[in-house]
């Protein structure tokens, strides 16, 4: 039998981070804390959420109600983790808790490679929106400290400044040299999205991410069928349940990627069945994270360790923050390194 408690934290960006949705100034999330009965040993687990793109957040006063409700029946929710599957933030954090209760070290989930110290993760390096200068420094910035793929997000400013952008870096790096993947959150039209995807294409871009908003199935089959430019679908993939409901999705709509956030996309046990799906139809799949801090990411990232996936993954996330829990991990040459000490 267990015990549950949570507290909540505001997570402030060092500075603006600008997407097609808006400006984030400030992250929210709540910390489950589970205890054995003789509260000996502490489990945490993160809920982290994106408003207006967190399937299971409403508003702050009826999230936290429903984590205070998880909190006072944690035990019915341990047995029936299903009942959590349209919460897929709080159901990530009750699925950490309980490893990390279960785990001799709290902050050790899986045994791998990449835990045990012997390989780094590769990932993308993010680039947010704002101004032409300010994009520029940041992929100066990032190629600097050694990534080698590159993401960036568009779809917020004129469209020319953003293939310069982009040109700029194709002027001096190869794609051999630097993977450039670009994120659009939605922000495209249908009417203009073959147009700028076949823009894009010309710059010898690895993938862009949802170029179009969720929802219009029919017409993401379409531009996945004819694209210059490989798709990979996020936002399309969120409140999605079930395997089946998961695998019709994907053959009906023919992705070139997907790319699964566990907090969005149903946890760890949602996550491993879109990879499991994924397989069936030969579609790659990369990982990122909900701009968690250092404790989901840390969780995120030993998952997707267990994996045998090249891919780069968009696991950086640690650094935005002004003030952060401990780290797990860092980055070196544009790869997450595990540094936690623990014993196996």
């Amino acid at each position: 039998m267990y015990t549950a408690y949570f507290e909540k934290k505001v997570f402030k960006f060092k500075q603006p981070s600008g997407t097609s949705r808006g400006i984030l100034t400030e992250k929210h999330a709540w910390f489950i804390y589970l205890q054995n009965k003789d509260h000996i040993k502490i489990g945490v687990g993160e809920c982290s959420i994106i408003p207006g793109l967190s399937p299971d957040f409403i508003d702050f006063k009826s999230y936290e109600v429903k984590v205070n409700e998880v909190c006072n029946n944690i035990n019915f929710y341990l047995a029936h983790l299903d009942e959590l599957v349209h919460f897929p933030s709080i159901l990530f954090g009750v699925e950490q808790a309980i490893l990390s209760i279960q785990s001799d070290e709290k902050e050790l989930f899986f045994d791998t490679a990449f835990t045990r110290k012997e390989v780094g993760i590769p990932i993308n390096g993010l680039i947010w929106m704002g101004s032409p200068d300010f994009m520029s420094q940041q992929i100066d910035d990032k190629l600097n400290e050694g990534y080698r793929c590159l993401k960036l997000k568009i779809g917020a400013i004129d469209f020319q400044e953003e293939l310069n952008i982009l040109r700029g870096i194709r002027n001096r790096f190869s794609a051999s040299e630097i993977e450039l993947r670009v994120d659009a959150n939605g922000a495209f039209s249908v009417e203009d999205a073959f147009y700028k995807l076949d823009q894009l294409a010309k710059l010898d871009l690895h993938s862009i991410e949802q170029p179009i908003k969720q929802g219009q199935i029919n017409h993401m089959a379409e531009l996945c069928k004819n694209t210059p430019l490989p798709i990979a679908l996020d936002e399309e993939l969120i409140g999605v349940v079930g395997k089946e409901n998961k695998f019709n999705l994907l053959k009906e709509i023919q992705p070139q990627y997907i790319i699964l956030k566990p907090s969005l996309h149903g946890g760890i046990c949602g996550s491993k069945e879109w990879i499991e799906v994924a397989s069936k139809l030969a579609i790659p799949w990369w990982m990122t994270s909900a701009l968690e801090s250092n404790v989901g990411l840390n969780l995120i990232a030993q998952f997707a360790a267990t994996y045998e996936n090249s891919l780069p993954q968009g696991l950086g996330t640690g650094s935005l923050y002004v003030e952060n829990t401990s780290p797990h991990s860092v980055v070196r040459n544009g790869e997450l390194y595990f540094i936690l000490d623990f014993k196996i």
